[in-house]
């Protein structure tokens, strides 16, 4: 078997291979590769010496068994035998499912998590977005601090257990969308600088120094992370990539990387007859992001739209806190506008950045479904102190709000793990750091960030400690029991709505038509035949609905036909879907 690897510095690399030593040959056809042959199998174990360094893992490693800072494995990915034939699922149309592996069971694996896909099955749900697997030290966390990006957190399960978990979850119509994140590193078990300029001061971001993208070097390394995305698109047949913090990617050239990641996606989907889609999260409200590069665009595929969150929540809530501010002076004017245009921040003033921000969305030339639209999140949760849910302070009607907007709106709409029964878990901030000087500073820079909000250091939850961890696992016994179960019923009807009625997922933007009362705290808006009547007061709505007839199509609480005028009459806290041909 040929091993290689990129080690432009070195005078010399040894491979390590099995128990024995050889050195390796630079490539003369490559720059800074080195080659060498040695026999090895599925699992062999591996590393590589720098001149007089120590043996460390493969940047490229498809497997760390002993993890960051043990040998690589040899992945023979053709042993696999897959059960599924999968032609795939687009994005447009879909519904996604956040899911965190190592808490969306108690035993916090991918086979676990695997069992319980069938729930997700039958919500309606089209794709499971996974939380980041790449190794990271330690066994639980949130996955952001990963290295080794083409390889799978082995306390998960390691490859073979995503390849179970994807056929799985294609035997049931399900597509699977991975978290990457290509913006930094773990500080702990990342070995890449010893190997090349993977990395530069030239910018800097709130990890540190920069992934290199644009120094020199940076050829090899962007090709590194297009590799990785590749390798998990075709290697374990995932649908689509989530890019973590695209705003961080600091690139000054020509040809912006997320335009390279997005032209080598587009063509591996054209060669193996699957749609395969990126999603960004982006802060910048740049629409250039998610257009076509054909029209001067990046071309990533869709990205997640935080200005919709933030309306909603505030409109939901009455928080006004941080980069709620803005919106929470007229919630239902900032939810209104994001419903039609996409973004809320479109140049206009921010007061949480002290300047201006973003800039309009073409609604000509960016579908609806180029936005994904959500309620909640493991950043919208797991950032708060106590890492609180909305069901942990809103009604259930409130929260059957939330989901009729969410799901019934234009854009494509994503869930996170537990909200669809109204979990009475918390999702909480955890880490496994093995490195006791590191684990310590996380402990106390999230207490010190809290109390600088006011928040007592004992309320604030030690990311440390297991319990933390344990507190954030999904109670599986609460969807059979009331208020989850209505809850859950009420997603699923919605989510059948979504995919039953064509204009609930029509992606003209400029068609949507909403008509709000920021007194009243009520809000209506139509898309095409259907309408949506959300009644956030504690007071029965009257809402007009014209002369046309009108069939309830979902209805939180009960409510009777319109009167000889057209209107009809919602309940305190209660939202209804309606058709009006």
């Amino acid at each position: 078997m040929q091993f290689e690897v990129w080690a432009p510095q070195a005078g010399r690399v040894t491979l390590h291979c099995d128990g024995a030593t050889r050195a390796m040959e630079r490539d003369p056809e490559r720059a800074g590769w080195w080659t060498g042959e040695a026999e090895a199998r599925d699992g062999t174990r591996y590393g590589f010496a720098l001149d007089d360094g120590p043996v460390r893992p493969d940047p490229r490693s498809r497997r760390q068994p002993d993890g960051p800072d043990g040998l690589s494995a040899v992945v023979d990915h053709g042993r696999h035998g897959w059960r599924t034939e999968w032609s795939g699922r687009p994005l447009q149309g879909a519904v996604l499912y956040e899911l965190h592996v190592g808490t969306y069971t108690r035993e916090g694996t991918l086979d676990a998590a695997a069992e319980r896909l069938g729930h997700v099955a039958e919500l309606g749900v089209t794709h499971v977005e996974l939380m980041p697997l790449c190794p990271f030290p330690g066994r639980h966390g949130w996955g952001y601090e990963g290295v080794s990006l083409w390889a799978v957190h082995e306390p998960y399960g390691g490859p073979e257990a995503l390849k179970r978990f994807v056929d799985r979850a294609h035997e049931l119509g399900l597509g699977v969308v991975l978290d990457v994140v290509h913006n930094h590193l773990g500080p702990s078990g990342n070995h890449l600088p010893e190997f090349g300029p993977y990395f530069t001061d030239r910018h800097h971001t709130p990890w540190g120094v920069a992934v290199n993208l644009d120094a020199p070097g940076s050829d090899e390394v962007r090709a590194f992370l297009v590799g990785s995305a590749l390798a998990w698109l075709r290697d374990y047949r995932l649908d689509g990539l989530r890019l973590d913090a695209v705003h961080a990617l600091a690139d000054t050239r020509a040809c912006h990387f997320l335009e390279e990641l997005s032209t080598a996606v587009d063509a591996l989907a054209a060669e193996t007859g699957r749609p395969l889609f990126l999603v960004a999260e982006s802060e910048l409200n740049d629409p250039r992001l998610i257009t076509a590069r054909e029209e001067g665009g990046l071309g990533v595929h869709a990205q997640w739209n935080d200005d919709f969150h933030h309306a909603l929540h505030t409109a939901l809530t009455g928080e006004s806190q941080g980069y709620y501010a803005d919106f929470a002076r007229a919630p239902l004017k900032a939810l209104a506008k994001t419903l039609t245009g996409g973004y809320f921040h479109d140049g206009t003033y921010s007061s949480f950045r002290g300047r201006r921000h973003g800039r309009p969305l073409d609604r000509t030339r960016v579908a609806a479904h180029r936005l994904l639209g959500y309620s909640q999140t493991h950043d919208q949760v797991g950032n708060r102190a106590q890492g609180d849910r909305l069901s942990a302070t809103l009604s259930p009607g409130l929260l059957a709000c939330a989901a009729a907007v969410t799901l019934t709106g234009p854009f494509t709409p994503m869930l996170f793990m537990g909200e669809e029964w109204a979990a009475g878990t918390p999702w909480q901030f955890f880490t496994d750091h093995t490195d006791p000087a590191l684990a310590e500073s996380v402990r106390r820079g999230r207490r010190r960030e809290f109390a600088a909000h006011g928040w007592a250091e004992e309320d604030v939850p030690d990311p440390q400690d297991p319990a933390t961890r344990d507190r954030s696992c999904l109670d599986w016994s609460e969807p059979e029991n009331e208020p989850h179960a209505r809850v859950l019923a009420w997603y699923r009807r919605l989510i059948a709505l979504r995919h039953e009625q064509p204009d609930l997922t029509d992606p003209d933007l400029s068609d949507i038509k909403v008509a709000y009362d920021e007194e009243a705290h009520r809000l209506v808006f139509r898309r095409g035949d259907i309408c949506v009547a959300v009644n956030l007061g504690k007071e029965t709505a009257a809402i007009p609905l014209g002369t046309r007839p009108a069939q309830v199509l979902a209805a939180w609480e009960p409510v009777g036909p319109p009167d000889g005028e057209g209107v009809l009459r919602v309940p305190g806290e209660s939202c209804v879907v309606v058709a009006q041909p």
